[in-house]
């Protein structure tokens, strides 16, 4: 209910009004939520059965990015560059019918070894507000989905309905987290390892890959966070529990110019300092993949499903 209200109201709210509602709100929660986040001690529990990554690697890492706006996408190639530079790859999640997606810009990222996803429809809050509105809208993604040649999925804002989206002809989905009280649907899955969900009626399913880092719009746009000391304390936490890290930013909140941040960006160092961090400390010691090569990981090698 409050989702649904939220979203029939926002379009009427200034963007500056709704950051200052959500910091409000964000102060609020974290008062609640010391010891659950930014770590959730249940949730390191390993899987079944768990052997561990391959190589013998102590953790893995997924690096996600959702571009909700198309200054977001003019920031795409800025982004690849700077983790070309410093040897790592990762998906991009586009939303096909809020911004024109260049096909130009898809076939740069593929062809240099990133991944294409479709992060919702049109991203306006309204993907699950009924059965049928999603179907319907599973339909479209389902096209872009073929022809963007792509298996993976993310809802805006992080909404999830774990069985509704059986809808989607995918590998792969990462609409949820292990723990994050300040999502507008805050139910943490309390895992840092992927998991399977099944469809009970036709014996298929996906991979679900939940985030395990805080999000950077929480942490530097909504906390107004001048350092990285959060990031570094979950993915240290990660590491000692052997987890999957998986961190979602956006080029969106990212400012490259050196110039005065607005009042939803930070400073694009905070990144680099981020990826320093991961080489500096753990060279060596981290399975670095994109969210398919996870997913097809976990199906085959964890799960042992064999492909049809």
């Amino acid at each position: 209910m409050y989702n649904q209200l939220f979203y029939s109201y926002k379009p009427f709210v200034p963007r500056r009004l709704q950051i200052l509602f959500r910091k409000v709100c964000t102060r609020y929660i974290r008062l609640f939520s010391k010891n659950s986040w930014p770590i959730d001690e249940k949730a390191a529990q390993k899987p079944e059965g768990w052997k561990g990554w391959p190589e013998g690697k102590k953790f893995a890492l997924v690096i996600t990015h959702d571009v909700e706006t198309c200054g977001g996408h003019e920031k795409c190639k800025l982004l690849v560059n700077l983790e070309k530079e410093m040897e790592f790859r990762s998906s991009f999640n586009f939303t096909p019918e809020r911004y024109i997606v260049s096909p130009d810009l898809r076939k740069y990222l593929t062809d240099n070894g990133f991944e294409v996803g479709i992060h919702g429809l049109k991203h306006d809050g309204k993907l699950y507000k009924s059965r049928d509105i999603f179907s319907q809208r599973a339909e479209k993604i389902n096209q872009y989905m073929k022809d963007w040649q792509t298996v993976g999925f993310r809802s805006p804002a992080m909404h999830h309905n774990l069985e509704w989206i059986h809808d989607l002809n995918i590998l792969y989905d990462a609409s949820t987290f292990d723990t994050d009280p300040f999502e507008p649907q805050p139910d943490g899955m309390q895992t840092i390892f992927p998991f399977y969900v099944s469809n009970e009626q036709t014996g298929r399913g996906y991979i679900e890959l939940p985030y395990t880092i805080p999000q950077d719009f929480t942490l530097f746009i909504l906390m107004r966070k001048k350092n990285i000391d959060i990031w570094k304390r979950k993915l240290n936490w990660l590491v000692k529990h052997g987890g999957m890290a998986l961190i979602n930013v956006h080029p969106d909140y990212m400012n490259f110019g050196g110039r005065n941040t607005g009042y939803e960006e930070y400073p694009i160092k905070y990144y680099r300092e981020f990826l320093d961090y991961i080489i500096d400390n753990y060279s060596g010691r981290y399975w670095h993949v994109l969210p398919r090569e996870m997913a097809v990981f976990w199906r085959r090698e964890v799960l042992q499903i064999e492909d049809k």
